[in-house]
This record gives structure tokens, C-alpha cells and sequence, in this order.
């Protein structure tokens, strides 16, 4: 498909411009996709506000997205067709480096060729290509049912059951999640489906953890008002938790989620800190107590496919994760309003 569209390409930090480009052209074992909705994601904004050490300006930012296929290279026509409503991941392993070999997609020594929004134009756009690893891999046509918003939750939902799968939850245990931010209620959502016989939420802000108690959270913990070990503690009889996810990414939290665990228990750290960041453990609780600290990264296949089936059976409720809808034209608006906390996540619609 040859002619011009409309993208948001970054240039540098706190420097992105709405550009009139050429529509990317396709290889044969690659898709276009006429982009429906795009998600922002907390990743966006820290692109925006300080860069990527591995991106290389100008690039078309975003990697959460669903859309309708717009034109099909020769051999992926018999997997896609032009009108097929689809949910793309950002990324597909090589499964050939000694990482995939191990089993441990999420860390293919090749991601950066098939990363939508950092290495390849992402989705803040009115079409993108989709990469032949992706398409072979995770991409999935999308039942009718489904609204091009939760559809876009595909990316995402893979990586926080990555790692709900890491974190271990089993029937009955007392979950701790600290942030409720969109992912912090999406590990809310898996923890009950895991079958956590309650699960504790802690947040700042009064409006996230009202999201959080309609979507299943048994008790919310303000954590401008209430002390978070000591609520903790009287919640499980002294004991703490046995599964704590930080869904924050800041020193003190991962340092908090540790104080929050139980004899035995597992902390995961799903939020990313800032790079050179540091945190003090207790040396003698981790060795005397058997704790288990994880940390977590991206997805894989198979994990995209769980969300896929998440997504498509309705059990997953990713529509109150997205607090409003704005342009293309409006998406720097919309990453100031995500830095400032004042959303969850926007729903651009280009």
C-alpha cells in the first residue's frame, strides 16, 4: 500500500511531533495494520520524558495496540487476511540464542530486531508493520465481540501473567500487591483467578484503589493514611504475606514489598526502577527465613497466548484500565496527564 499517514515520532526527550510520513511498506511474510486503538503505557512516558538508551531517533512511539489488517504479504496469506480485526505483542523471540534455548523467551538475545516502539515504527500511528517473528508468532485475529480498547491490552496482560506465571500464587494464599496502577490491577484480576483466598492492595491515591475494589481487591490499604507492614500484619495474623508483587518499580517499594512477606514467602518485583537504582535487603531474613526474591521481565509466546485467551473468554476486565480516549493528534497531552498520574491509560484512537 503505498501513500502518507499521520505519526508520532519521538526525536528527543520531551520532543515528539505529529509528522505526515509514507505508509511502511511490507515485506511478503509480513502484515499492515490499520491501527484502531493504541494504548499508552508508563514505558511511553519515560521514553518521552528521558529517552531509551537502546532507541535510536526519530522512531514512531507505541506498542500497545489492535487494529484491522490493511494488506498481507504473500506468505502470511494463509494465516491473515485484509479485514481481520487483530491483537498484536511488541516483540517475538528468535528462538534460536541460547536464552530461548533455556526456555527463557522474555530474554532472546534478538528482541531489539522485532521491538515495536523501540527498534521498528510503533503504533501511535494510522498503520504499522508488523514484523514477519511477530506475525508467525503473536499475532492473533480477535473475536467481534472483543472492542479494539481490551483487544490493545494484549501486550501488557502477557507480561503480568509472565510474571503471575514466576510469582507462584497457590489456592489460598494471602497476596499483597503494592500499586494499582494498570498493572498492578491486572496482577490483581490474576491473583483471584489464581485462586488468592484474599487479596491486599496498597496505593496513594483514594481513586486507583476504588478501581481496585471493584475489580475483586479485598481490602485496599491507603497508603498516605495507613501504615502498609502494620496493616499487612494484622491482616494475616502477624504473619505477612505469602506472595508480595511490587507493581511500582521505585526503591522503597521493592524495599517495602520485602517487609511485607512471610517466613518462606516470594517477593516479585515486577516494577522496573530507574536505572543505577539501589535497595538494602536484610541478608539475614533472606537466608534464615528461605525467602524467594524474582524479578520479571517482558513476555514470551506462550504467555502472549494465555492472554490472548484471557482476553477473548471475557473473564479478564480490561476496560476499567482505561480512563479516557484522545487523538493522535493529542498524545502528547496524553503522556503528560500519564506523568502526572492523572490516568490510567489512554485509549489514542488515530
Amino acid at each position: 500500500m503505498k501513500g502518507k499517514m499521520k505519526a508520532v515520532r519521538f526525536y528527543a526527550p520531551g520532543e515528539i511531533r505529529l509528522e505526515e510520513v509514507e505508509i511502511p511498506q511490507i515485506a511478503p511474510d509480513e502484515i499492515l495494520v490499520k491501527v484502531k486503538t493504541a494504548l499508552t503505557c508508563g514505558t511511553d512516558v519515560k521514553m518521552y520524558k528521558r529517552g531509551h538508551p537502546k532507541v535510536k531517533p526519530p522512531i514512531t512511539l507505541g506498542h500497545e495496540f489492535a487494529g484491522t489488517v490493511a494488506e498481507v504479504g504473500e506468505t502470511a496469506a494463509d494465516r491473515f487476511k485484509v479485514g481481520d480485526r487483530v491483537a498484536v505483542a511488541n516483540s517475538a523471540p528468535c528462538n534460536n540464542c541460547v536464552f530461548c534455548k533455556m526456555g527463557k523467551q522474555n530474554l532472546c538475545d534478538r528482541l531489539l530486531e522485532t521491538l515495536i516502539g523501540f527498534s521498528v515504527d510503533g503504533a501511535f500511528a494510522e498503520y504499522i508493520r508488523v514484523p514477519a517473528r511477530i506475525v508467525q508468532q503473536n499475532t492473533y485475529k480477535m473475536p467481534e465481540n472483543v472492542p479494539f480498547e481490551e483487544a490493545a491490552l494484549l501486550e501488557p496482560l502477557a507480561c503480568a501473567i509472565n510474571g503471575n506465571d514466576a510469582a507462584n500464587i497457590k489456592l489460598g494464599d494471602f497476596v499483597v500487591i503494592i500499586g494499582s496502577g494498570p498493572i498492578g490491577l491486572t496482577h490483581l484480576q490474576l491473583a483471584k483467578l489464581k485462586g488468592a483466598s484474599k487479596v491486599i492492595v496498597t496505593d496513594l491515591k483514594p481513586e486507583r484503589l476504588r478501581i481496585a475494589r471493584s475489580l475483586g481487591a479485598d481490602v485496599v490499604v491507603d497508603a498516605s493514611k495507613e501504615d502498609q507492614v502494620s496493616r499487612v500484619k494484622e491482616l494475616t495474623g502477624g504473619l505477612g504475606a505469602d506472595v508480595v508483587i511490587e507493581a511500582v518499580g521505585l526503591p522503597q517499594t521493592w524495599e517495602l514489598a520485602f517487609k511485607l512477606t512471610r517466613k518462606a514467602g516470594t517477593v516479585l518485583f515486577f516494577g522496573g526502577c530507574p536505572s543505577g537504582s539501589r535497595v538494602t535487603f536484610d541478608t539475614e531474613r533472606i537466608h534464615y527465613e528461605d525467602l524467594t526474591l524474582k524479578g520479571i521481565f517482558h513476555h514470551t509466546p506462550l504467555t502472549v497466548l494465555k492472554a490472548f485467551k484471557l482476553i477473548s473468554s471475557g473473564r479478564f476486565r480490561g476496560r476499567p484500565l482505561i480512563t479516557e480516549t484522545m487523538q493522535l493528534s493529542n498524545v502528547e497531552a496524553a503522556l503528560q496527564k500519564m506523568g502526572k498520574g492523572e490516568s490510567l491509560k489512554i485509549a489514542i484512537k488515530p
